[in-house]
C-alpha cells in the first residue's frame, strides 16, 4: 500500500490550530488551510465551498480551517494579514497563495495544478 492510501483523508474540512499545524501539513501530501474568523463575511461564503472541495477532493487533499481569533502563532508566522486567506502546502512546503474569497471552479483547479 503506498503512503497515501494508508492515511485517512477526511470528507470534511478539519479544524486545524497553532498546536497540530506542523503534523496536519507533514502528514498529508497536499493541504489547503483556509485562515478564517467567524465575524468575517466573506470567510462564511467560504463555508460550503471548502466543505465541498473536501468532500470531492477526499483522498487527495486535506481542507484544514484555521480561526486567526483563536490561533495568532501560525496565521503570523505565515503573515495572514487579510481574511480568507488560503495558503496551498505541498509536502509541507507553501505552494500557492490566495486571498479573498474564491469559487470552487477556481480552487478546484490550482488543487489539480499541485496534484501530479
Amino acid at each position: 500500500m503506498d503512503e497515501k492510501e494508508s492515511k485517512e483523508y477526511p470528507a470534511e474540512p478539519v479544524e486545524v490550530t497553532d498546536n497540530n499545524f506542523e503534523e496536519t501539513i507533514e502528514e498529508y501530501p497536499l493541504v489547503l488551510v483556509d485562515f478564517w474568523a467567524a465575524w468575517c463575511g466573506p470567510c462564511k461564503m467560504m463555508e460550503p465551498v471548502m466543505e465541498e472541495l473536501a468532500e470531492e477532493h477526499q483522498g487527495d487533499v486535506v481542507i484544514g480551517k484555521m480561526n486567526v481569533d483563536e490561533n495568532q502563532n501560525i496565521p503570523s508566522r505565515f503573515q495572514v494579514s487579510s481574511i480568507p486567506t488560503l495558503v496551498l502546502f505541498k509536502k509541507g512546503e507553501v505552494v500557492d497563495r490566495m486571498i479573498g474569497a474564491r469559487g470552487k471552479e477556481q480552487l478546484s483547479q490550482k488543487l489539480e495544478n499541485h496534484l501530479n
